[in-house]
């Protein structure tokens, strides 16, 4: 594992004319000052727009409407590259360079510790390697687990690891995943405690990412049915009732200029 922290930021736009702002912001000006600094291995961002978060579930509200999911991996040692990223945070808050910036919600701010990556047999390179690879979009699923260390839970997470994540690196276009567990939300001087309306405790939160080659939209479709099919066939999670499922659905890899 070449990293032992990760930072999530879901974003989203109360203004919908001020998606090109917005885009230019973080793409130009933000996420290049983080990914100079030593301490950031490396940065990423995607968007969900209409029509791949009709393709999902998002029964909590707080993240129902994200638009946009920013990452980012930190090197060791964490706490200093952490300390270093969030001065720069308010430095630009100085510089008058956001973050604060009008009509941005940020419903999610979270630090996560990682769990586990995973390749696609198809794919030739290592886990740690499948964040730099190249890719289309990612399909993300975010569950709270109110009894974050209970024998329910437990059993929840050896089934993803065993039987789901496998089954689902075998679908078209999935290349790898990754899973984290929530270390912290974000206590950033320049915003709110976690942005959001809800409070969760360290390892109550998992994210789940998958890395797509191909598009986004049709992997999704692919996924949603072969599910239904593996449930039905009796390999479907064996305590749903411990996980809470906050959002759900892909998400497109974001294109300068292009996709503004």
């Amino acid at each position: 594992m070449f990293s032992e922290r990760v930072f999530f930021s879901f974003i989203e736009l109360a203004d919908s004319g001020r998606h090109r702002e917005y885009n230019e912001w973080h793409q130009l000006d933000h996420r290049p000052e983080n990914l100079a600094l030593p301490g950031v291995a490396w940065g990423d961002r995607w968007a969900r727009p209409a029509d791949y978060a009709a393709l999902g579930q998002a029964p909590a509200a707080d993240l129902a409407g994200t638009d946009y999911v920013a990452m980012y991996w930190f090197r060791p040692p964490y706490e200093e590259s952490i300390a270093a990223w969030t001065k720069l945070g308010e430095d630009s808050f100085q510089w008058g360079r956001g973050p604060i910036l009008p009509g941005v919600h940020r419903p999610l701010l979270a630090f996560c510790t990682p769990v586990k990556g995973y390749v696609a047999p198809r794919i030739r390179v290592s886990a740690d390697a499948i964040p730099f690879r190249p890719n289309r979009g990612l399909h993300i699923t975010v569950s709270h687990y109110p009894r974050s260390h209970d024998a329910a839970t437990h059993e929840q997470f050896r089934w993803q690891d065993e039987v789901r994540i496998p089954n689902l690196l075998t679908c078209p276009g999935v290349a790898g995943a990754w899973t984290f567990s929530l270390h912290r939300l974000q206590n950033h001087p320049t915003l709110p405690l976690g942005g959001g309306t809800r409070d969760y405790p360290p390892g109550s939160l998992r994210i789940r990412l998958l890395y797509l080659d191909a598009d986004p939209i049709e992997v999704t479709e692919h996924i949603t049915a072969t599910e239904t099919q593996w449930d039905a066939a009796g390999s479907g999670a064996p305590c749903p009732a411990a996980e809470e499922l906050l959002l759900s659905g892909p998400l497109r890899t974001i294109i300068p200029w292009q996709d503004w």
